[in-house]
Parts: C-alpha cells; structure tokens; sequence
C-alpha cells in the first residue's frame, strides 16, 4: 500500500512538472553584446529592400544663366491693372509678369522663393519697384502661386535666362515648381491617386535645377482648365500653361 501511494505521488510530481514546461513558451539566452550586433547586421542585410516609385521624368530642359541676384520681392496688383507697363503692355495682374529695374524687358526670369523653395518663371514686362532694398515687383497671380501674396515681401533669387523657350500648341497644368527634387516627387505621388498623367519636368540652369509638378498634357486650353478647376478646388495654386 505504501508502495503504491509513494509511486502515485512521484507519478503526480512529474505530471506537474511537465505541465511547467508546456507553460513556458520560449527560453532564450540573451547573446553577448557583440554577438547581438552580428545579428542586427546579418537582419539588417537579409531585410528587403523598400523602395518608392519615383514619377517618370521628362527630357531635362536646358537653360543659359544671364544673371543671378538675391533680395526681397514685393508684388503690385489692383492698383496697377488695366495700366500701361514700361514695356507698353498693358499690366494684367492675372498673368505671369514682374517689373525690374535693369534687367532688359522681355527677359524670362526664374524666381525662387527661398523661404519655401517654391520657383515660377515670369516675363520681365515693366519698371521697378522703386522702394529701397527691393529687387523685383511680382505680379499678383507670380505672387499667389509663389506663397508671398499674404504676407507681402519674401526672400528670393532671381535668374535671368535665356532664350525664350518656343511655344508649343499643347497645354499642361502646372501645380508646383521646386528646387527640391525630393519635394516635387512627394507633391507628384500624391496627386497620382486621382489623375492621370501626372510626370515632373526639369528646367536645368547654370546654377539651378527646377522640379516643374505638372498634370496632363492637352491640345486644347479647355480641358487644362476643367483640370486645372478640380486641382484649385483641392486648395492647389495651379497654373494652365503651353510652355
């Protein structure tokens, strides 16, 4: 009897130590430090590749740098519009314009506003400004597309290029125009999702590239603006242009 009680009680304690084995789930000895960074290594090498599909860019346009100069714009609007400009055309605070005060009138300009990297190129068309420290007047709409429209003044460069690019009949809406390449791939993938046909084109200077986020391309002006409404719509400046 005795016997039989003594192997029930041991047969009891083994039941019971398996079941603290199945209990645990993993028992793992915690590997000198060097040998730790030999396995982040190994992982790190054996670990995929993530990588982010960049949007297809065009052909780089190339561009003469004339001149390059640094200060602060101001912009001219209401005021002014329906006036005549130093260059005898009449000023249209709507169109891509800006007034200097050396640089030969006609002159194409690609300015950038270096406080948000933003860049625009617009015809040098009329005079000024004529307040002190002040290096070009920007037309209202160069202004509003630019980001300095709210606050008045900005910091920029300024460069003069050349020749003027020919027109071609076919048009394009533009949503933003970067020195910043990783800035306009950014702005360009997130437009994807909702239109077609959206590619980044270069402008490359002597001493500047411009990343121009465009969304398709139209025979017509009509369509650019049905798309060019739905991208305002989004809070987007966006600008048709066949340039």
């Amino acid at each position: 009897m005795n016997s039989f009680l003594v192997l029930l009680l041991a047969s009891s304690l083994l039941l019971m130590s398996c079941g603290l084995k199945h209990r645990v789930a993993v028992v793992r000895r915690v590997p000198a430090p060097e040998q730790q960074e030999g396995k982040r290594e190994v992982a790190k090498k054996e670990r995929p590749e993530i990588s982010v599909p960049e949007t297809k860019v065009g052909k780089i346009e190339k561009r003469e740098t004339k001149v390059v100069q640094y200060g602060i714009a101001s912009w001219y609007g209401n005021d002014f519009h329906g006036k005549q400009t130093s260059s005898g055309e009449v000023y249209d605070m709507y169109q891509l314009t800006c007034a200097h005060n050396s640089l030969p009138l006609g002159t194409m300009v690609m300015v950038t506003n270096l406080e948000n990297e933003r860049s625009l190129e617009l015809k040098v068309n009329d005079r000024g400004p004529f307040v002190k420290e002040r290096i070009i007047d920007l037309s209202y709409a160069g202004a509003r597309i630019l980001g300095i429209w709210e606050k008045g003044t900005a910091f920029v460069k300024i460069e003069a290029v050349g020749p003027l690019i020919e027109e071609v009949q076919r048009f394009t809406v533009q949503v933003g125009s970067f020195t910043d390449e990783t800035k306009a791939q950014k702005v360009a993938e997130g437009l994807k999702k909702d239109f077609d046909d959206v590619h980044v084109t270069v402008v490359e200077t002597t001493t500047q590239k411009y990343h121009r986020v465009r969304v398709g391309r139209f025979e017509t002006k009509e369509p650019a603006l049905i798309v060019a409404e739905r991208l305002a719509r989004m809070g987007l400046k966006v600008l048709v242009t066949n340039r």
